[in-house]
């Protein structure tokens, strides 16, 4: 059987850049083991794998594959999941907008995105968080955060910002560093990471890092992510650890009530810069609404024959 796929770069306007996705159009009677089998094959962060919605008025069903294993929820697969289906349903190429909705199945439940297409434009989706970022308490160290990620005990923190561990979906080990340099010079060993990590609603947290500032002018943050237990040495631009970095941001920084728009890079170590779009609404010191979004560009399109 025939099964139409694209590859897109999420998290940019520019090819070669941003994060890597394959979306595999008709993956409705893949099994679970061929799906976890494909996305190996493609051997990119993830692999996105559409099925036939089960609610009748939703627009499909996502599963969600890195190279070691399933994901209930992820950024750039929902960004860019969402912008393929649109252009694969809106001809553009004569010209012409489209402003739509779709709600995507996802195994979290179901994530409602905005998409804009433009003529000529990467397009562009904004998402909402199907799950607010919860904090869980482990004990750690600081220096065997460090040493696990090659830096000095004295790189780690800055300001309030402390090590601590937040999923929305996904569990991830945030890791605030010093400034840009220390961010730079980090080196992941994956072997002492699977020592001193925690586990975490059923799996080994993944390390995100991040300082404040960026190499662009407009970033607001700056942060790379490193995950052995997904078979990612490094990702260039992770939407699920922006959605577990949502609720340290509102904890550390102490959001007043009121919108807040912030722009996180990421990938700029690895050649593949990235800019997430992270949108908080705070009311009564409370996260009420958060969405993250960005832009993703078509690079390839073919067919597997499975």
């Amino acid at each position: 059987m025939s099964r139409d796929y694209a590859i897109y770069d999420v998290f940019t306007d520019q090819k070669l850049a941003g994060n890597p996705l394959a979306v595999v159009f008709d993956g409705d009677g893949l099994s679970d083991d061929a799906m976890q089998a494909i996305a190996a094959e493609f051997n990119l962060s993830e692999t996105v794998f559409v099925q036939p919605a089960d609610h009748p008025v939703h627009t499909a069903k996502l599963r969600i594959f890195t190279p070691a294993r399933e994901l209930p929820f992820a950024g750039h697969p929902t960004v860019g999941a969402a912008i393929a289906l649109a252009e694969r349903a809106h001809d553009l190429s004569d010209g012409g907008q489209a402003d739509l909705v779709s709600v995507l199945e996802e195994n979290v439940g179901a994530v409602r995105c905005a998409v804009r297409l433009r003529a000529g434009e990467a397009g562009f989706s904004e998402f909402t968080l199907p799950r607010n970022s919860v904090q869980h308490v482990f004990p750690l160290d600081r220096q065997e955060i460090a040493d696990a990620l090659s830096l000095q005990s004295s790189q780690i923190g800055f300001e309030n910002h402390v090590p601590t561990v937040w999923s929305a979906g996904v569990p991830f080990l945030l890791v605030p560093v010093h400034d840009l340099a220390a961010a730079s010079v980090a080196e992941f060993e994956p072997g002492l990471w699977e020592r001193i990590a925690p586990l975490c609603e059923g799996h080994l947290v993944s390390a995100y890092l991040y300082c404040r500032g960026g190499v662009h002018h407009g970033a607001h943050f700056h942060a790379r992510m490193f995950s052995s237990d997904m078979g990612i040495s490094e990702d260039p631009a992770t939407g699920s650890a922006v959605a577990a970095f949502s609720g340290a941001i509102h904890l550390f920084d102490g959001l007043p009530d009121g919108h807040h728009a912030l722009l996180i890079e990421q990938g700029v170590e690895m050649g593949r810069p990235s800019h997430i779009h992270l949108h908080l609404d705070v009311e009564g010191d409370k996260i009420n609404k958060a969405r993250i979004g960005g832009r993703a560009v078509r690079l390839a399109r073919g067919s597997l024959e499975i």
